[in-house]
């Protein structure tokens, strides 16, 4: 006896059954791993980039990983006065007929992040630098004034 009914034509007896998939009658692939192989080969590299966005009492601090790339091959742009994004390109190497590939793994193409930051950020004096593949971008916080208290006498 089913407890649920067979709305797609499962002839499953039970939810219970391990073997059950609830969504083996839909129209898409079941598995994360049959979707990324479908996935256009530029977009790979967009969904590998990690960005790690850390704020300190002085700054928003950035991370990106960007392994094999040099810092001409990237960009830090503002747009649109507190958005900070980090884009990049990496292009496929060049074959030739005498190579024989066995292996491709690294991916190429394009990405793109975009942060929206805060209000109290100094856009006009970001800071990029690139060491051993990493990425990092410090905007700088505007200074917080500490409000003047003055004690007031009370009389009587």
């Amino acid at each position: 006896m089913s407890l649920i009914p067979s709305f797609f034509g499962n002839s499953r007896s039970s939810i219970f059954d391990p073997s059950w998939d609830p969504f083996n009658d839909f129209p898409f692939p079941s598995s994360v791993s049959s979707l990324s192989s479908q996935l256009p080969q530029e977009t790979s590299a967009f969904v590998n980039t990690r960005v790690d966005w850390k704020e300190t009492p002085e700054a928003h601090e950035f991370k990106a990983d960007l392994p094999g790339l040099k810092k001409e091959e990237v960009k830090v742009e503002n747009e649109d006065d507190r958005v900070l994004q980090i884009s990049a390109e990496r292009n496929i190497e060049k074959e030739d007929k005498n190579d024989t590939w066995h292996r491709v793994e690294r991916s190429s193409g394009k990405f793109s992040r975009r942060f929206r930051l805060p209000e109290n950020v100094k856009m006009d004096q970001i800071k990029a630098s690139m060491e051993n593949g990493v990425l990092t971008v410090t905007v700088p916080k505007l200074d917080v004034k500490k409000p003047d208290i003055k004690a007031i006498e009370i009389s009587g």
